[in-house]
């Protein structure tokens, strides 16, 4: 199929290219003859090459047609002008009259005031913004997208010539920054719990391509159907290769995900669509890599933004194996801190895990892929810290601390020696932990607390045999949802709760149904946008308005049930008449299932969430239609106070040890004791042991948290009079301080309470 022209055009364009960055001369004289060539071929009265330097700044290096005198005197911020909007937004700007454009700003020394349209693409590398490439023509013109698309491919071309080093000190970058090797601390968002000391072992595809424009299109097109295919079988091995334990259910949904990314036709496509331009095999891969990072930088969708990441882990793949590079064996100090800006699951799963202690990442949520697999190995996982790889380098010593979201870079003895001190304490209270496993969590007056996990993978429950946890008292039913690129149908729902009764056994399991919305998000379904997403439509609101969606899950949970015990908590409820609704859906439910002769649960038990406070003041008609209660202490106490709990302005300003919170948890008991409705405290709150203790002062007996809390509340609850503290708090319950926490420390300490 013969090419459009514009392609045609770009192949030339290159091969001239090439030969002018062969040749002879300085790397600046060869950037001066490369925008001429440029400004020639695509007929354009000017071309000029800004390159970023320290501080970002964009410097004019070369130009073919402005006023020559204001090469390496015209400067401007990222940001500033035509030239620095495109630096800042990483995407190319097309312009038919750019005096008329709200960021045009004119420098007087370039004698530009001439030229009415633009084009500009930013000069990318790794990523990064190095510098722009545009051209400018006197009359107005509307630039075709061939002609971006050939301007964007050039500026990959060139970006090899500006990281060379001789236009630039590749130094130049940290210069001024006084920070470079000191020590530092940087804040980021915990993934997964833990603490490590290790050597920074920087993740990062070291690959150099030194042929950039193709001979034979048709060659490169065969290379890259044998790279695809050579990558497709090594991803088969991995995986097979991999025993990941009881988190299978996730994970193979995970590389599955992954595995379909590496067949996506799109993004095949684009390569060979760039290879046809000119490009080489891995020029083009390198040109889509691009492209897709600039579409990163615009992306808000959390789903989108972790699929990004997997295909540009796919497009770092498909690269070593153009070059054969995958038979390299990655070299790694003993206790290997990775740091990556981002990372796909499979990556990780190439490191030798005897030796990873932990990952630190510039992206990430803790829903992405690589840190689902991360929990499975089980090491401290921190993302969304920017900048990251600008300040660390190979061997330089970190400390990750995983559950306050900190890292650590080039500590000073101080902080190594505190960090290896709370390893060593923490590894001696998880066995005096592990030696309360199998005893019951009982208070010194003979009072029986339930301790629960909260869980939402396959992977967590793995944790029930070795914490000895009652049971699983909140199954977030929606992360397996947000794992998957397509909205699971009854049997494979069916499936993953079948596994999950199946590995607790005989100890019951909560299942709250879909909890969607707000921060958390499906592929597959549009919530659309709320001022407040928190208290949007989001969890039992959007079940209600589309009930075919809780009407599929209850009929998985029912199928997944058979005879065994079944536990359903519909979450968000605000008001009894919404539990009536959602119990109706699910009691014709079990009346289909009855009719098609399906077993049924040998017992049902329905419960809610107690989240929104408007429920409180409506319990007496509501306990009489449930059998139990969880408090969504998170929720609940964002809504009691009206206080966003991710605003970090506000998150010292109220104290879930407040009076009036207390109050709350005490009415709330005393409102429950004598109706056999049983509650349980979720979330943060119940897995703190000074926040449990005083839950069990105020009466509640039964408390749901991560596994890794289980053991500390477990101890403090064995060493506590549950009696005597009730006391203590009714005392205090009107108390007009602030907070209990300081009298409730006190308390502890006093009476020999572990916490």
């Amino acid at each position: 199929m013969a090419q459009a022209p514009a392609w045609s055009g770009a192949r030339l364009l290159l091969r001239r290219l090439r030969d002018v960055m062969a040749g002879q001369g300085s790397a600046e004289e060869r950037l001066a003859q490369t925008v001429r060539v440029i400004a020639g071929e695509m007929v354009a009265e000017v071309c000029s090459a800004y390159i970023m330097r320290a501080g970002e700044l964009l410097e004019l290096f070369a130009t073919e047609g402005l006023n020559p005198e204001a090469i390496h005197n015209t400067r401007m911020r990222v940001g500033e002008g035509l030239i620095g909007d495109i630096a800042a937004h990483a995407r190319p700007l097309a312009v038919s009259d750019a005096w008329s454009h709200p960021n045009f700003s004119y420098k007087p020394e370039t004698g530009e005031d001439i030229y009415r349209s633009l084009l500009g693409v930013p000069i990318l590398k790794g990523g990064r913004v190095i510098g722009v490439l545009a051209v400018q023509n006197k009359a107005e013109r509307a630039y075709a997208e061939e002609e971006v698309e050939t301007l964007e491919t050039v500026a990959m071309v060139l970006a090899e010539l500006v990281t060379s080093g001789d236009l630039v000190d590749p130094g130049e970058s940290i210069a001024g920054d006084t920070n470079a090797i000191v020590p530092r601390r940087m804040e980021g968002v915990r993934l997964n719990p833990g603490l490590a000391i290790g050597k920074v072992h920087l993740h990062q595809q070291r690959i150099v391509i030194t042929r950039m424009v193709a001979e034979n299109p048709a060659e490169e097109e065969e290379r890259l159907r044998e790279a695809i295919a050579a990558m497709h079988a090594q991803l088969d091995d991995l995986i097979a290769a991999h025993d990941l334990g009881a988190g299978g259910g996730e994970l193979a949904d995970v590389m599955e995900t992954y595995r379909l990314f590496a067949q996506d036709r799109g993004w095949i496509g684009r390569i060979r669509e760039a290879i046809n331009s000119g490009l080489t095999a891995e020029a083009a891969v390198q040109r889509v890599q691009n492209d897709m990072r600039a579409r990163m930088r615009e992306v808000t969708d959390p789903y989108l933004k972790e699929r990004l990441l997997d295909l540009e882990d796919l497009t770092a793949r498909l690269l070593m194996h153009l070059q054969g590079g995958f038979g390299q064996q990655m070299e790694m100090p003993e206790e290997a801190i990775l740091v990556a800006r981002a990372m796909g699951p499979a990556e990780l799963l190439d490191y030798d895990r005897r030796k990873l202690k932990a990952l630190v990442m510039e992206e990430g949520s803790a829903t992405s892929h690589v840190a689902i697999v991360a929990r499975a190995l089980d090491i401290p996982v921190l993302g969304r810290i920017p900048g990251v790889l600008d300040r660390v380098d190979n061997g330089d010593t970190v400390v990750v601390d995983g559950d306050n979201g900190q890292l650590f870079l080039r500590p000073g003895a101080d902080v190594l020696d505190g960090a290896r001190a709370s390893i060593e304490a923490r590894a001696l209270l998880r066995a005096q932990y592990a030696a309360l496993r199998h005893l019951p969590a009982q208070t010194l007056d003979g009072q029986s607390v339930k301790l629960q996990l909260n869980a939402g993978l396959l992977i967590d429950l793995g944790n029930m045999a070795e914490t000895g946890a009652d049971g699983i008292g909140l199954y977030r039913t929606e992360i397996p949802f947000m794992v998957r690129s397509a909205y699971p149908d009854v049997p494979t729902q069916a499936e993953i709760y079948r596994r999950v009764l199946e590995i607790a056994d005989d100890k019951p399991v909560t299942f709250r149904t879909l909890d969607i919305g707000g921060d958390k998000t499906l592929p597959y379904f549009d919530g659309g946008v709320d001022e407040n997403p928190a208290m949007g439509w989001r969890a039992i609101r959007i079940g209600l308005d589309r009930p075919a969606m809780l009407r599929q899950q209850l009929r998985a949970m029912i199928l997944a049930a058979g005879d065994r015990h079944l536990r359903i908590m519909f979450p968000m409820i605000a008001e009894v008449a919404e539990l009536v609704d959602a119990r109706r859906i699910l009691d014709d439910e079990m009346q289909l299932a009855q009719d098609r002769g399906q077993t049924l649960p040998n017992r049902l038990d329905v419960g809610t969430m107690l989240e929104v406070p408007a429920l409180m003041w409506q319990l007496p008609a509501l306990i009489s239609r449930i059998d139990f209660l969880s408090v969504g202490s998170n929720d609940l106490l964002q809504f009691l106070f009206a206080c966003d709990r991710g605003s970090p302005r506000l998150s010292d300003r109220y104290d879930t040890l407040s009076p009036a919170v207390m109050n709350f948890f005490r009415d709330l008991s005393r409102s429950t004791a004598e109706s056999g409705c049983t509650v349980t405290v979720c979330g943060e709150m119940a897995g703190r042991p000074l926040e449990a203790m005083a839950l069990i002062g105020l009466g509640l007996r039964s408390l749901s948290m991560s596994a890794g809390s289980i053991g500390p509340v477990k101890a403090m609850a064995r060493s506590l009079d549950a009696h005597r503290l009730t006391t203590f708090l009714d005392h205090h319950s009107q108390s007009p301080n602030r907070s209990l926490r300081t009298l409730l420390k006190g308390y502890a300490r006093d009476h020999g309470v572990v916490i």
